[in-house]
C-alpha cells in the first residue's frame, strides 16, 4: 500500500510536467510566428495579382483549398523528418536513412538548391526596397549599393547566428507589425471594393485556370525551408510529444496564414478590375505599388515599402534557417569538417554570395521561381508521401484521404509548373 502511494506520488511531478508541456505556451506561439514569417515573403505582394487574374470562381475554389493544401503538406514533411530512428537527425540524415546514401545526397542537394536562390532574390529585393524608400519617401540620395546591401545582409545573417532565442525574438518583432499592417490595409481597402464578375467560365478554361493556380497557392504559403529545424527543436524541447506539438503549431500557423493573407488577397482583388490586374502583371509591380500609382494614395505609398521590408526580412530569416541546415548536412557528409565549422563556413559563403547578387542587382526572379518551384513541390508534397509507402514507421498514414490529396496536389503542381515553363 505504501509502495503504491509512494509510486503515485513520485510519478505526480512527471505527470504534471507532461500536462504542462501539452498545453499551449509561449514557445509554441514564438514558433507559430516564425513559421508565419517564413511563409509571408515578398510573394504576398504579388499574390493578389497572380491568383486574382484568373477570375472570381477559381479564386473562391483556391481559397477553400488553401488550408488543407498548406497544413497537410507541411504536416507530412514534419512527420517525415520525425520518422528517423536518430533523434538528432536533420533533413539530410532522414533522406539518406530512408532512400539510401546516393539518392539521399541528391535530394539534399536539390533541397538546398530550392532554398538558396530565394535568399538571393530576397537579398536583391531588400536592398531595392530600402534604397527606394530612402530616395522616394525620405528624400535622401541613393546610398552606395555595396555598403547598403552589405549592411542589410550582415544584419540578417547576424540575427540567425545569434542563436534560437535571438532568432525567435526577431521574428516576433517583425511578424506582429506585419500581421497588423496586412489586416489594417485589408480593412482600409473595403470602401473601394467593386462587384466582381461572377459569370461562370467554360469548363475547359476554368479547369486550366484552376490547375495553373495550384503552384501559386503552394509556394505563396510555403514554409518548408524551416520545417526540418522546427521539428528538431520540438523534438529536443518536447521529446515524445514532438509529433503532436509540431502538428498543433503547424495547424495554427496555417490558420493564421489563411486568415490574414486571404483577407488581404480578397480585399486587393475586389479593389481592382480584371483589366487593372492584367496591367499590373504586365508592369511587374506589386499590388500595393499599383494601387498607390492608380489612386495616388500617399498612405498606401508609405505603407507599401514597409510591408515589403518586413515581409522580405522575416521570410529571409526562415529560408536562411533551412539553407544553413542543409548546407551543413551536405558538407559534413562529404568531408571531415565538424558541424560547427561547416555552419560558420556556410554562413560566410552565403553572406558573400547574397551580397554579390544584391550588388549586381540581376533580373533573376522568374528564372529562380522556375528553378525552385518544381523542386519545392517534389520535396514538400511528393517525397514525404512516397516515404509513407516506403518507411515502416509511417505506414499508419497509408491510403488515408489526406495522403492521397497531398500526393495529387503535388503532382498537379509539378505538372503545372513544367507546363508553364515549356509553353
Amino acid at each position: 500500500m505504501t509502495t503504491s502511494q509512494g509510486a503515485t506520488l513520485s510519478n505526480a511531478p512527471a505527470q504534471d510536467a507532461h500536462t504542462s508541456k501539452s498545453k499551449w505556451n509561449l514557445h509554441d506561439t514564438q514558433w507559430t510566428l516564425s513559421l508565419f514569417g517564413t511563409a509571408v515573403g515578398a510573394g504576398i505582394l504579388f499574390l493578389p495579382i497572380n491568383i486574382g487574374i484568373g477570375g472570381f470562381w477559381p479564386l473562391i475554389i483556391m481559397a477553400c483549398l488553401a488550408f488543407p493544401m498548406t497544413f497537410l503538406a507541411h504536416r507530412g514533411l514534419a512527420r517525415f523528418v520525425l520518422s528517423s530512428k536518430n533523434k538528432e537527425a536533420d533533413f539530410t540524415d532522414v533522406v539518406e536513412e530512408h532512400f539510401g546514401v546516393n539518392a539521399g545526397r541528391l535530394i539534399s542537394l536539390l533541397y538546398f538548391l530550392s532554398i538558396f536562390p530565394i535568399l538571393l532574390i530576397y537579398g536583391v529585393g531588400l536592398t531595392n526596397t530600402v534604397d527606394s524608400f530612402m530616395v522616394n519617401q525620405l528624400g535622401m540620395e541613393s546610398p552606395s549599393r555595396v555598403v547598403l546591401s552589405g549592411v542589410l545582409v550582415a544584419v540578417m545573417i547576424g540575427l540567425m547566428m545569434g542563436g534560437e532565442r535571438l532568432m525567435l525574438r526577431a521574428f516576433a518583432i517583425l511578424v506582429y507589425p506585419l500581421v497588423g499592417i496586412l489586416f489594417f490595409l485589408s480593412l482600409y481597402l473595403i470602401p473601394s471594393w467593386q462587384m466582381p464578375d461572377t459569370t461562370l467560365p467554360g469548363l475547359g478554361s476554368f479547369s486550366k485556370t484552376l490547375w495553373l493556380s495550384i503552384p501559386i497557392i503552394v509556394f505563396s504559403f510555403s514554409h518548408a525551408a524551416a520545417i526540418s529545424s522546427f521539428v528538431n527543436k520540438q523534438r529536443s524541447h518536447y521529446g515524445d510529444l514532438a509529433t503532436s506539438k509540431s502538428e498543433a503549431i503547424l495547424k495554427r500557423t496555417s490558420l493564421l496564414l489563411i486568415t490574414f493573407v486571404l483577407l488581404f488577397v480578397f480585399s486587393c482583388v475586389l479593389s481592382l478590375t480584371g483589366d487593372q490586374m492584367a496591367e499590373a502583371k504586365a508592369a511587374n509591380v506589386s499590388v500595393l505599388s499599383y494601387l498607390a500609382n492608380i489612386t495616388e494614395n500617399s498612405f498606401i505609398a508609405t505603407l507599401g515599402p514597409l510591408v515589403a521590408f518586413i515581409a522580405i526580412m522575416s521570410s529571409f530569416l526562415g529560408h536562411f534557417l533551412g539553407a544553413r541546415e542543409s548546407f551543413t548536412g551536405l558538407v559534413t557528409k562529404h568531408s571531415s569538417m565538424s558541424p560547427k565549422v561547416a555552419d560558420k563556413v556556410g554562413a560566410v559563403l552565403m553572406f558573400f554570395a547574397i551580397w554579390f547578387c544584391a550588388v549586381k542587382n540581376p533580373s533573376i526572379l522568374d528564372m529562380m521561381d522556375q528553378l525552385s518551384g518544381p523542386i519545392i513541390a517534389m520535396i514538400l508534397f511528393i517525397m514525404p508521401m512516397i516515404a509513407v509507402y516506403k518507411v515502416p514507421s509511417l505506414q499508419k498514414y497509408r491510403n488515408r484521404l489526406s495522403t492521397l490529396f497531398v500526393l495529387a496536389v503535388g503532382s498537379l503542381a509539378v505538372c503545372a509548373l513544367l507546363y508553364s515553363m515549356l509553353s
